[in-house]
C-alpha cells in the first residue's frame, strides 16, 4: 500500500516533532541534520526546505515550547481566588513537566544564539505579570504595592525551582508537591505583615548575642 503524501504542514509539524525529541535527547551539538532527517524518514533537503538549517530548525522547536509554557502558566493565574491561582499555577508547570518532558528539557537547557537561556525568559515573562497581578492585590489591602516585584520574584523562584528538581525526582506525585508550594506560597501570603523587620537583627543591624 503506498503511504500517504503529507502536506508541507503536516510534515513541518513531523520534522519539529522529531527534532524535538532528538534535541531534548541529545542536545543541539550532539544531533546532525543527516539523523533528524533519518528519523523523520527524510532526506536532509527536506529538512533544509523547510527550515534553512538546524539553528533554524532548533529555533523554531524552542520558539514553540516557549510559547506552549508561556501560555499554559498564565492561563492558569489570571483569574479567581489567590490561593487557586497559585495552586492552579504551581500545578500547571509540574504537569507540563511531567506531559511535556522533553519540551521542558529544551527550554531548560536551551539557548536562542545570542540570547539568555530559554527557562529564564520564561521565568522573567511570568514573573512581571505575577507582580503585576500582586501590586493589584497588595493595593487592595492597603500594602505596599511597590515590593511586589521581590514577591513576585520570591514566588515564582520557589515554583520554578521546584520544578527543576521535580524534573528528575517525579517523587512525591505532583498534586502533593503542588499541595505543599501552594501551602507555602499561600500562607506567606497570606500572614503577610506591612513591615516585616528581621527578627534577629537589632535596629542598629548588631546580631543578639
Amino acid at each position: 500500500m503506498a503511504r500517504t503524501r503529507m502536506t508541507a504542514s503536516q510534515r513541518r509539524d513531523q520534522l519539529l516533532g522529531v527534532g524535538r525529541a532528538a534535541f531534548a535527547e541529545r542536545g543541539f551539538d550532539g544531533i546532525s541534520m543527516e539523523e533528524i532527517a533519518a528519523r523523520a524518514g527524510v532526506t536532509k533537503p527536506v529538512v533544509y526546505e523547510h527550515f534553512g538549517d538546524k539553528e533554524g530548525l532548533y529555533r523554531q522547536v524552542v520558539e514553540a515550547e516557549m510559547a506552549r509554557l508561556e501560555k499554559t502558566i498564565l492561563g492558569a493565574i489570571q483569574d479567581g481566588p489567590w490561593r487557586e491561582r497559585i495552586e492552579r499555577g504551581v500545578l500547571a508547570i509540574l504537569t507540563f513537566v511531567e506531559e511535556e518532558t522533553d519540551g521542558f528539557i529544551i527550554l531548560v537547557h536551551g539557548q536562542l544564539r545570542g540570547e539568555e537561556r530559554t527557562y529564564s525568559t520564561i521565568l522573567n515573562r511570568v514573573t512581571a505579570e505575577v507582580s503585576y497581578l500582586l501590586a493589584q492585590a497588595f493595593a487592595h489591602r492597603g500594602l505596599d504595592e511597590s515590593v511586589a516585584g521581590l514577591y513576585g520574584q520570591a514566588l515564582v523562584g520557589t515554583v520554578s525551582n521546584t520544578a527543576l528538581w521535580w524534573l528528575d525526582e517525579r517523587s512525591p506525585d505532583k498534586h502533593t508537591v503542588a499541595a505543599h508550594v501552594s501551602n507555602l506560597c499561600w500562607n506567606g501570603l497570606r500572614g503577610m505583615q506591612a513591615q516585616p523587620k528581621l527578627s534577629e537583627f537589632q535596629e542598629d543591624g548588631a546580631t543578639h548575642g
